[in-house]
């Protein structure tokens, strides 16, 4: 007996379309797929943003787009400008990278408040913020640094990776993630969520949310395994 449902699996998707090379044709037909796969929610490219959460409007997939994106080095007046703009435009759910080298560098201080500047734009819109960690390149005591300062400043989600990195998500970052935040603070992975069963995994963890570029597949397989018993939950 699965202990999910259709919905249960598709709700925990942000479907990815934030590689470089995807054109304006590739991006309607993601935001397509979205929508009739019934996702959490498109995480797209800021200047398509309005775009999509036009598309997106009416539905129950949420509109989201990154801030500071791949790396964490814009200032942080940069990084809330693209915040305000990207909620002007219809954003639902902001995906910031920390300023990682401000992190290996142990300026908390600045992290802090670079955060909170991403944080308080949106929570005043009233829309939510995933803080973007880039484990691939910290040692443990910076995710959990990050952690107890992404929970004190009522982050909405902390998130391993950008994909973009040399690493993504794993099982003992997942873990040390889950540990280290409250209940208020959800966990998402991102970067080699591939397939079905790695989201299942994952799942396990405590983990709620997953970036993934490969949603057609992954949800086509649960909708197979669970088509004897829950036609209903399609």
């Amino acid at each position: 007996m699965m202990d999910y449902t259709y919905l249960d699996i598709a709700k925990m998707i942000d479907h990815s379309l934030l590689n470089p090379s995807l054109t304006e044709a590739d991006l309607e037909a993601g935001i397509q797929l979205a929508l009739d796969y019934d996702v959490a929610s498109v995480c797209i490219f800021p200047y398509y943003m309005a775009r999509c959460a036009e598309r997106l409007r009416g539905s129950t997939v949420k509109a989201s787009t990154t801030i500071g994106f791949p790396h964490g080095g814009h200032t942080t007046a940069i990084k809330q400008i693209e915040a305000q703009r990207a909620l002007v435009d219809g954003c639902q759910e902001l995906d910031m990278v920390v300023n990682i080298s401000k992190v290996l560098s142990g300026d908390w201080d600045y992290v802090a408040a670079d955060i909170r500047a991403v944080i308080k734009v949106a929570h005043t819109a009233r829309q939510k913020v995933k803080v973007i960690f880039e484990n691939c390149y910290l040692q443990d005591s910076h995710k959990i640094r990050l952690c107890q300062i992404c929970s004190e400043l009522k982050a909405d989600w902390v998130k391993t990776s950008t994909g973009y990195g040399t690493g993504g998500a794993t099982p003992d970052d997942l873990k040390l993630m889950v540990d280290n935040t409250p209940d208020h603070v959800q966990v998402k992975a991102a970067g080699g969520i591939r397939d079905l069963d790695n989201l299942l995994e994952v799942r396990q963890l405590g983990v709620t949310r997953v970036g993934a570029s490969r949603t057609q597949e992954m949800l086509d397989e649960c909708r197979r395994r669970l088509e004897p018993s829950s036609a209903g939950n399609s």
